[in-house]
């Protein structure tokens, strides 16, 4: 007689499926899905440099790469301003009676900017810090969400340099196009016996307007302006410099030699 094989009872059969489910990872009910991996911190930053040391052509690269927003206090109260915000009306009260806006409304104004979407990986800090005891009231706001400035970048280059940048600066006043004597001329300039050049041959490329040069594209007035920034911006970073957050660029350099190092800093921060 044959040999026939046999299927099991149905009950026998619900028995072994629901045994195979029951230890079955893929199907049981009982698994855990893995928890989302924790958010990248955002990346907070601040840019220092002297007039002419290049830290806006930088700043704008960096902006582009990290796809971050880089903050102006002025921008940022205007806009608080046109809003109405809370601390909004506050500047506007102060500014209406001729007054400077304290320190803890502009921190307020920050506060506020730093919540939106375009935040959300980071941001570059434009115009602030100027004072240590700002420096400190903005390490306090961030520490309320467990946060802190993470990179600090200045940008040095030798007086020298900088007084070649700003001073052979000149500007269309009607599209604010920009030229310099050595690096971009217009083509209309011509030369006068002490090598500079003529002011009446500095005319706009596209319109052929004249160009001018702002009353602080000059010597003297940079020599104030570095005067300013150094007494401001040292004390800054000596207060990050513990650390170990702040990072010099030589922004002496051809700008595509500035970025090469920028860049390698980010990656390193």
């Amino acid at each position: 007689m044959p040999m026939t094989c046999h299927q099991p009872p149905p009950a026998m059969e619900s028995r072994t499926k629901a045994a195979r489910c029951e230890t079955d990872p893929a199907t049981s009910t009982g698994s855990k899905a893995a928890a989302p991996p924790p958010p990248r911190p955002r990346k907070i930053m601040m840019v220092f440099g002297a007039p002419g040391a290049g830290k806006g052509t930088q700043g704008a690269k960096i902006v582009e790469t990290l796809d971050i927003p880089q903050l102006s206090t002025g921008d940022m109260l205007r806009e608080a301003v046109a809003a109405g915000t809370e601390v909004g009306k506050q500047a506007k009260a102060v500014m209406a009676s001729g007054g400077l806006v304290s320190d803890e409304i502009v921190i307020g104004i920050i506060a506020d900017r730093i919540k939106q979407p375009d935040c959300s990986k980071g941001f570059i800090l434009d115009g602030f810090p100027r004072t240590v005891a700002q420096t400190k009231a903005l390490d306090e706001m961030l520490a309320k969400t467990g946060e802190a400035v993470s990179l600090v970048m200045a940008f040095e280059v030798d007086p020298a340099v900088l007084e070649e940048r700003i001073c052979g600066r000149w500007m269309d006043k009607g599209s604010g196009r920009s030229y310099h004597v050595k690096f971009c001329p217009p083509k209309s300039m011509k030369l006068g016996p002490d090598g500079k050049p003529l002011p009446a041959t500095m005319t706009d490329d596209q319109t052929g307007a004249l160009l001018f040069q702002r009353p602080d594209d000059t010597a003297e007035a940079l020599i104030k302006r570095l005067d300013g920034y150094n007494s401001q911006t040292l004390p800054i970073l000596d207060h990050y410099k513990p650390k170990g957050i702040v990072k010099t660029v030589d922004g002496g350099r051809h700008i595509d030699e500035v970025w090469k190092d920028v860049s390698a800093k980010l990656v390193a921060k």
